[in-house]
């Protein structure tokens, strides 16, 4: 059962709460639960409560509804949970063709709600004809810091010519480029529907022709295994939310592969629940420069980073 269920998410608190008793015992003493939060390094009021969301979608998901797929109750569920920044990509990208057009909808969005809590991050198909001006408005009439691809949606591989033609216009253009992986967990999905995930394995060849390009990996990290990933990641500038990492301690495990500096909050937000992407942190015994790193830094200085077109 994945741990974004909200059974799951439960299960992942109990697995924990067992996981800091059974330490607590090993230590000779079960008052070892408070000693263990006492003794971990003290954060400031900032890190451990400022959040930027780099994985978060507008509009509605095709197949079912959402408890927060209406923009306002979005906005009120990012916000409750102190985020102050949030990569916004609209769910409409996946299945229509006017993407010109929903990537109108996704700035105007972002504008009407939130004042400036939302960031949108439009889509580009280079399967479409015209695609390239699709790419100019979101640079030029949207001002867009970045874009978010669905290849396995729109039907081409990252060793597809268009896509290299794409990374070179947007490296150009200064923008930040996400990929996403995948959507949703298979067992999800509508038998219709049935996406493959995204082949990443030629990025580590291809990233080092964009020696400027900035790419953010979107629920990856249940798709790639540890040498895949530092492949990836060491191959250029390269970061990974953390939406679809599973598993308790995962955040510390992924630091064994991963720099926490190319390490982005994600909450998938609002297909999947977000109180399952702070509780991964929560449940990390990370530092405070890492934690604050994961929770916003790392993010502001990659959407601060210029391009070669910025």
């Amino acid at each position: 059962m994945s741990r974004n269920h909200p059974i799951g998410s439960k299960l992942v608190a109990s697995a924990v709460s067992r996981r800091r008793f059974v330490a607590a015992i090993g230590s000779g003493a079960l008052l070892g639960l408070r000693t263990t939060r006492a003794a971990q390094p003290t954060q400031d009021k900032e890190s451990s409560e400022r959040l930027v969301d780099t994985n978060v979608s507008f509009s509605r998901w095709p197949l079912r509804r959402l408890p927060c797929d209406e923009t306002p109750k979005l906005v009120a569920k990012l916000r409750s949970h102190g985020v102050t920044s949030a990569w916004t990509g609209t769910f409409d990208a996946l299945l229509h063709k006017d993407i010109r057009s929903a990537n109108a909808r996704l700035t105007a969005e972002c504008k009407s709600h939130g004042d400036g809590l939302l960031i949108p991050f439009g889509s580009v198909n280079p399967m479409l004809p015209d695609w390239e001006e699709d790419l100019r408005f979101c640079v030029e009439a949207h001002e867009m810091p970045g874009i978010r691809l669905h290849p396995n949606y729109h039907g081409y591989r990252l060793d597809d010519p268009l896509f290299a033609q794409l990374m070179t216009l947007a490296a150009e253009r200064g923008l930040i480029v996400q990929v996403v992986v995948h959507m949703e967990d298979e067992r999800m999905m509508h038998r219709l529907m049935r996406v493959e995930p995204v082949d990443t394995a030629p990025l580590a060849d291809l990233l080092p022709r964009w020696t400027t390009a900035r790419v953010v990996l979107l629920n990856a990290l249940n798709r790639l295994d540890s040498d895949q990933l530092s492949r990836i990641v060491s191959s250029g500038e390269v970061c990974v939310d953390i939406a679809m990492l599973e598993g308790v301690g995962g955040v510390e495990r992924l630091l064994a592969t991963v720099p926490h500096s190319r390490i982005l909050f994600g909450s998938h937000a609002p297909l999947f629940y977000f109180e399952s992407a702070t509780l991964k942190l929560r449940e990390s015994a990370l530092g405070g420069a890492q934690l604050a790193a994961i929770r916003y830094q790392n993010a502001e200085q990659l959407y601060s980073s210029k391009g070669a077109g910025a």
